[in-house]
Formats: C-alpha cells, structure tokens, sequence
C-alpha cells in the first residue's frame, strides 16, 4: 500500500494513502509500539469499540494491522476536520447558518448513536471531527472513548480537552455520564456560530471560573452535591466568586432564536439538567418547518452543505426542475408572509395595540403576528 504523511502526533502518525485492492483512498494511523510496554490501552480500547460503532457520523475503521513494531489502524479517508473547515470556510471561523445546522445535527446523530450504543467519546472537540467533500461530519478519534454502565461506576477526570470539558468533571466529578459530551457538543455549536471557543481556560479553576462567568455561578448547595461525588472535601468547602448569568444573545447576536435555545439546553451547569443528544435532535432547531428556509432533512439524516468542491455527477435535468420547482414555492411562502404581515399592520393603524375586533381572540386568518413574524425573519437570516 502506497501512502504519504498527513500529520504526526505524540500518539500516531496519519498517513493519507490507496488501497491496491479497492484503489479507495484511506487514512492509515501508524501507532508504534514499545517493546517493554507492548500495545498502548488507548489503542486497544479504539479498536475494539470502533469495531462496534458503524455509523454514517462515525468514522468507520476498515482494518488492523499489526506488527511486533507497530500498530496500524485503517480508516476511511477524510479531507479536513472541523477546525481547519472553520479556518477555510469561515468568516474568520464563523460558519454560515446552514451550515452550522448541518453539522450540528450530524454531530449530534454520532453522538445520540455512541449513546444508544452504551459508549462515551469522552473527547469531543472541532480537531476531532473530521469532513469529507459530500459534506458528511464524522466523529473521530476514540482513543478515550469508554463503554460505560455495569459493571463500572466510576471513570477517570482526566478526560476531554480543557476548553470543551463539563464543569462537572473540572469539579472532580468520576460518575459522569452522557451528559459530558452533550456539554461538549454544546460548546463546539457556539464556536461554529462565533469562529471562537467560547470557553478558553488556562486550567481547571480557570476553565472554571470562564464557565461561571457565562453562564452564572450555579448554587453551593449544587457545587456540593457535584463535588460530593469526586471525594474531595476540600473541593465541596471551595468558596466561588458569585457571577450573574449572561445571556447568549449578548455573546452571540447573530445567533437565531431557536440556536439560542438549543444552546441554553446544551450548556446546563447542571448534568442532570442537560438535554440529552437524542432530544436535541427533536429540538425546534432542526424541526420547525414553518421558519426554515430550507426544507427539513427526513428523520435520520442530512444534507450536506455547499462546498467548493466539485460533485462528481452533474444534475440531471429532472433534478434541476426539481430545484427550481422548490425555489418557486420557496419564494412564493415569502411573499404570502410579507403580505399577510403588511396586511396585519394596515389593520393595526386602525386598532388600539394588542386589541383584535370584538368577534376575534386571535389575528384575523392568514395575519401573522408581528411578534411572531420577526422571530420567523430573524430566524431566517434573511434580509427584506
């Protein structure tokens, strides 16, 4: 098999190469073995779950080669992960609407489906999520993934980069669960809506003390049952500076509405607060046709986003009508919106505020509140 370097870590080595039997390009991660110490656990551990995990969010490992000096994982081959996506694509990493949905809801059917299959990540971050040219996000990196429930209770803190890590496990916490990737999930969603992470400690207390700035200073009594849970007495005595909430809209005004939400259940102090992957993906975010611009995907899965690569097959031309079928009917929507809201308002000028005639409780049919209509066009991202 021919193959040429990719990138090199402490860990592995990735290389880009062609299979001679498929003639499929792949990626090989090259993990070389210490004579005294044998195979690292890390790697037993990734390949006997990825094995497990198959999945169209999930990058699928193809083959294990192993030698006496080396390891050799195959995978399928992807051309970027997230964090370089955000560098090339984005508005100084900012990604566009459309395409923050898309991932999002990609990055959260991975995650629903390690869930489903009794496995955490454990190490979810935008260098750890890797993109094709068909616009597919795929979970990568499983190294300190970890199958969780009987017979283990208890798991390692030491998991998870800082920047994306649960304020549950800064606390010390080892009884964790699901809700640490939904925590960095969360954080990698504000980050593709900014281009910046939203959290970025120095250390643990740091990390959390940039978390309580945010999203407030969570009660002693909360800290405590968290900190109970790690065994550190000194940890549930820590007094910490009181810090009102912020809201997201301050931090991330470019945010639509239902983001906003969707972002508020992600990032929960609290663990047995947070929504979990599943849930979210039922969430007005991803479901609410009636404010979408775009048609919403069919239950599991996703359109890819526009790339600037070129797709390898030409429309046809019953697909192009298609499209241009859909546009018309896109547009059409919109000018029946903006004229049931220019109708509203006329009506308006000849009644009190909030008065509807006295045969109506409700706006009269086909009017569409005001209200209402600008969480629908701020949603949109659209401009009049």
């Amino acid at each position: 098999m021919n193959y040429v370097q990719v990138c090199e870590g402490t860990y592995a080595t990735v290389y880009k190469g062609r299979s001679r039997t498929t003639n499929e390009i792949v990626a090989l991660k090259e993990i070389h073995l210490d004579a005294e110490e044998g195979t690292p656990s890390t790697a037993i551990r990734e390949i006997s779950l990825m094995k497990e995990l198959k999945h169209v969010n999930i990058v699928r490992l193809y083959d294990v080669i192993h030698t006496e000096t080396k390891l050799v994982l195959i995978f399928e081959y992807c051309e970027r992960d997230l964090k370089k996506y955000m560098d090339l694509h984005g508005e100084r990493g900012a990604l566009d609407p459309t395409t923050v949905r898309s991932f999002m809801y990609q990055l959260l059917k991975g995650t629903a489906f390690c869930h489903e299959n009794r496995v955490l990540h454990r190490d979810l971050k935008p260098q750890n999520l890797l993109i094709n040219r068909k616009g597919e996000l795929k979970l990568g990196d499983f190294g300190l993934a970890r199958a969780f429930g009987v017979p283990v209770n208890t798991f390692s803190n030491e998991v998870v980069t800082l920047w994306y890590r649960a304020p549950d496990v800064l606390l010390g916490s080892r009884t964790y669960s699901t809700s640490i990737d939904v925590w960095s999930c969360g954080c990698i969603f504000a980050e593709m809506i900014s281009g910046v992470p939203l959290f970025r400690g120095r250390d643990n207390q740091d990390q959390l003390l940039h978390i309580m700035r945010i999203i407030g200073t969570p009660s002693e009594t909360l800290i405590r049952r968290i900190t109970s849970e790690s065994g550190d007495a000194a940890a549930a005595q820590k007094q910490y500076p009181r810090y009102p909430k912020m809201p997201f809209t301050s931090i991330l005004p470019k945010a639509s509405l239902q983001a906003i939400d969707l972002l508020e259940r992600l990032l929960q102090f609290d663990p047995l607060k947070r929504i979990s992957a599943a849930e979210a993906l039922n969430h007005p975010y991803f479901t609410a046709q009636g404010q979408l611009p775009y048609p919403v995907p069919a239950p599991g899965s996703m359109a890819p986003p526009n790339f600037n690569f070129p797709h390898p097959h030409q429309q046809s031309s019953q697909q192009q009508a298609a499209a241009q079928q859909q546009q018309q009917q896109q547009q059409q929507q919109q000018q029946q919106q903006a004229q049931a809201h220019a109708a509203y308002l006329a009506q308006q000028q000849n009644m009190q505020p909030g008065v509807y005639p006295a045969n109506s409780q409700a706006p009269p049919q086909g009017v569409v509140p005001q209200q209402q209509y600008m969480q629908q066009y701020q949603y949109s991202g659209g401009s009049r």
